[in-house]
């Protein structure tokens, strides 16, 4: 394999042979996913940066990656600084950082179906101001440079029961015919995985630890579709399932259906397509309405049948954790115990249900120092052994047919230190505060994010990532609209239905991390002599919180309260399911504070 540098040397030589004066590498799919499949993880390939999100630009003589707070210490690790400039976002951006580095007159490309609209209007912007100017190509000059490049995933389309989902694809069509009817619309164009997975209940496994399948639909006024699948994926089941409304075509012809609906008022979201399909639609005739998905804000909005089996899901999942726990905690003193074969022991836990499809995302193991790189994802070369006196965090999740799940728990191993178990509790105060949330409809979770992050702030401290996600059904471990954040999102009114995280954390650069993170479902709150509707949070994730790090001290009496409440639910939930050794150390870690 060649080296990153002779990646970039590669890529500036494909560059001149395209005429072009620098590219714009982001790392995400023609679909805008999180993440994304082996075919389309250029970033990862030029650079070697494992994150999950982020972007590169490489013009002639220098070249920079752009990332978040979340990877600031492992981009450090994994990218040759003599090669790239490390960018924070959003300090900078793409197109501020090419203002300042792109030559007078530059030709800087970029590919039309990997960004939006709106971030190809600002790039062209910020580059006239230079006399530079941003060209799409209609080769990217990655792929012509990657020469082992995956094909894409060719694994077939599978249907996903409606005892799984509560509502079968006619009914949610039907409900989006309805909309586009009420928006004088003909048609609505999806393109988020999620999105069509959802919309027509159907999975697939395109992209590690999402069970999305690469497709594009187009969704009409009278309730049929059109999707866009490559034929070597579809089975004959799953044209039943689909139905005569439902037209299957090649994925390839995509961009020239889209040419076709000339004449006709077809609603793109501006956030999940891509320029490439706007473009596609407005030379071909059609008038383009910039409006939000309509699978997005239903999907989110979780129904009685949903929220049934994330629950079942949750307690088969906190069970696998608490086992896992147990094991921690006898094997961890002994000494020997490694990143790695710790999240593969967790992985185990979890198959061992029988019910497992998937890890939800990559595990995050990190003991140690390594606790403190935010989504560190851990590697032979970086796999730390598990020691005594130090904390181990481990932030992982499973994808079962009747949900999907996240969970994050920081354990000690061995004596923690004092200042270990402040911040520790510090971080719990604030998942309490936030757990505990009562809050009038409307509210947004940007404005609750404050809550967790209180007593941090109180100490100078805080953490550079947002306090909540959405959750998906067997979908995306991370799915929107809703998040509690103050940054990049967070001003979605939070409906009772959605399933978001409350994950606080705490990290100190070189020496641990902590986080603290359950699943919760917004619900309706019934409040004797209330004058508006009011809505609040039940918690869904059950497994011990470590009593070994918190300084019972720093809580008040309703905090001590919340703590054993929860625990007494953990053994509820999560005790019927475990016997012997375990079930004693379990009750044991439940015991009141």
């Amino acid at each position: 394999m060649s080296s990153y540098e002779d990646r970039l040397k590669a890529l500036r030589a494909q560059l001149v042979r395209q005429k072009l004066d620098g590219f714009v590498v982001p790392l995400t799919d023609e679909h805008m996913s999180e993440y994304v499949g082996a075919y389309a993880q250029r970033l990862a390939w030029l650079t070697g940066f494992q994150g999950s999100a982020g972007s590169a630009v490489v013009l002639p003589q220098e070249a920079a990656i752009f990332v978040d707070g979340r990877y600031t210490l492992q981009v450090r690790e994994q990218v040759d600084g003599n090669h790239w400039q490390y960018e924070s976002v959003p300090q900078t951006s793409i197109a501020a950082w090419l203002k300042d580095h792109a030559g007078q007159g530059a030709r800087i490309g970029y590919d039309p179906w990997l960004h939006t609209r709106a971030w190809v209007q600002q790039a062209t912007e910020a580059l006239a101001e230079k006399g530079a100017e941003l060209v799409a190509v209609d080769t990217n000059p990655v792929d012509a440079v990657w020469p082992d490049r995956p094909a894409p995933s060719a694994a077939r389309l599978v249907v996903h029961d409606d005892r799984f989902t509560g509502r079968n694809s006619a009914e949610k069509r039907a409900e989006m015919a309805d909309w586009l009817t009420a928006k004088k619309a003909d048609a609505a164009i999806l393109s988020a995985l999620d999105s069509i997975a959802w919309t027509f209940n159907i999975r697939g496994k395109d992209v590690d630890r999402t069970p999305v399948a690469l497709a594009y639909a187009i969704v009409h006024a009278d309730a049929t579709a059109d999707l866009f699948v490559a034929p070597e994926k579809m089975e004959e089941a799953v044209a039943q399932h689909l139905g005569n409304a439902v037209r299957v075509h090649d994925r390839a012809v995509f961009a020239d259906a889209l040419a076709g609906l000339g004449g006709k008022t077809v609603i793109a979201d501006p956030e999940r397509a891509v320029a490439a399909i706007f473009e596609a639609l407005e030379e071909g005739g059609a008038q383009v309405l910039a409006l939000r998905d309509p699978a997005i804000l239903p999907k989110a909005i979780k129904n009685d049948v949903e929220i049934a089996g994330h629950k079942a899901a949750q307690a088969r999942d906190g069970a696998a954790l608490s086992r896992f726990l147990h094991w921690i905690a006898v094997e961890a003193p002994k000494g020997g115990l490694t990143e790695l074969s710790a999240s593969d022991r967790l992985e185990s836990f979890r198959k061992d249900s029988g019910l497992l499809e998937d890890l939800s995302f990559d595990t995050i193991s990190g003991a140690g120092p390594n606790g403190a790189v935010v989504h560190y994802r851990v590697e032979e070369k970086t796999n730390r052994p598990i020691e005594s006196g130090s904390l181990y965090l481990v932030d992982s999740g499973g994808q079962y047919r009747d949900g999907t799940t996240d969970v994050t728990r920081t354990v000690a191993i061995g004596t923690p230190t004092q200042e270990m178990r402040d911040r520790f509790t510090l971080v719990l105060k604030g998942h309490i505060a936030l757990a505990r949330a009562i809050f009038p409809k409307g509210t947004r979770g940007g404005q609750l994010d404050i809550l967790a992050r209180q007593y941090l702030w109180a100490q100078g401290l805080d953490y550079a990532h947002g306090t909540g996600h959405g959750v998906g059904s067997f979908l995306s471990v991370h799915e929107g609209p809703q998040r509690i954040a103050t940054f990049g999102g967070g001003d979605e009114p939070l409906v009772a239905g959605m399933i978001l995280s409350n994950e606080p954390g705490y990290y100190k650069t070189g020496a641990y991390g902590i986080r603290i993170e359950n699943l919760v479902l917004v619900e309706e709150r019934a409040i004797a002599g209330a004058e508006k509707e009011m809505l609040g949070f039940e918690t869904l994730t059950f497994a011990p919180i470590d009593r070994a790090l918190i300084d019972t001290g720093l809580l008040s009496a309703e905090e001590r309260g919340w703590v054993d409440s929860y625990h007494g639910k953990v053994l509820e939930v999560v005790g019927p399911q475990l016997d012997g050794d375990a079930l004693a150390w379990l009750k044991a870690a439940c015991a009141p504070l």
